[in-house]
């Protein structure tokens, strides 16, 4: 099996400080460095920061041939996804060792899949995806392109999250349900009912928050 290459990161905030431990975890090499227009300072967790955006180009020119997006954003998530792989990059999966992954499950390119999240039988996680910390995502669920199930939540079978969309931490999420693309869950939320595109709902049971007063 070939070594996993040394990547680049995108993004320097506490999501990085995050996926750094990951890869460590998963015995990726040391990163090459981290790459963001705003950093918090010269190194995140000893790696260093290698400067802005402008720099991604050069660095494929140089020989970098992976990157990693550590952006909890999720449309620029994508978006930035999108650049890396039009350079050429692989966006390669990071599934943190302590994660329980279903051998039938399915992680696409770019997803990362945090320390003791469980992924169910023929669970399907699309690119660019984040499930993170705790979080479970069970059988047969389906999450969109550059989705976040953020930590804590528990999403039961047959859920579908459209691309873009965010359940909040701590959430949890009915069987069956439908969670619309760009779509937003409020944390701590129970959701009962579909969420349509591009709606904001809170609450147990989650409602529409403009109906919330």
């Amino acid at each position: 099996m070939p070594e996993a290459p040394r990547v680049v990161i995108v993004g320097a905030g506490g999501h990085a400080k995050v996926i750094i431990e990951a890869l460590q975890a998963a015995g990726f090499p040391p990163p090459l460095g981290l790459v963001d227009p705003h950093p918090p300072g010269p190194l995140v967790l000893g790696v260093p920061v290698l400067g802005g955006d402008e720099r991604l180009e050069a660095l494929r020119a140089e020989g970098a041939v992976a990157a990693v997006v550590a952006l909890g954003g999720n449309g620029l998530r994508l978006r930035v996804g999108n650049k890396l792989a039009a350079l050429g990059y692989a966006l390669p999966a990071v599934i943190h060792p302590a994660a329980q992954v279903s051998p039938s499950a399915f992680v696409a390119e770019g997803a990362v899949i945090m320390a003791r999240a469980c992924l169910g039988p023929d669970a399907r996680i699309g690119r660019l995806a984040i499930v993170n910390t705790n979080a479970v995502v069970e059988h047969d669920n389906v999450l969109g392109e550059a989705a976040h199930v953020a930590p804590g939540c528990a999403l039961a079978g047959n859920v579908t999250v459209g691309d873009r969309a965010l359940v909040g931490a701590g959430s949890a999420v009915r069987p069956g349900i439908t969670i619309g693309a760009d779509a937003v869950i409020g944390a701590g939320s129970a959701v009962v009912r579909d969420v349509p595109a591009g709606i904001r709902v809170g609450g147990a049971p989650a409602r529409p928050l403009a109906e919330r007063g």
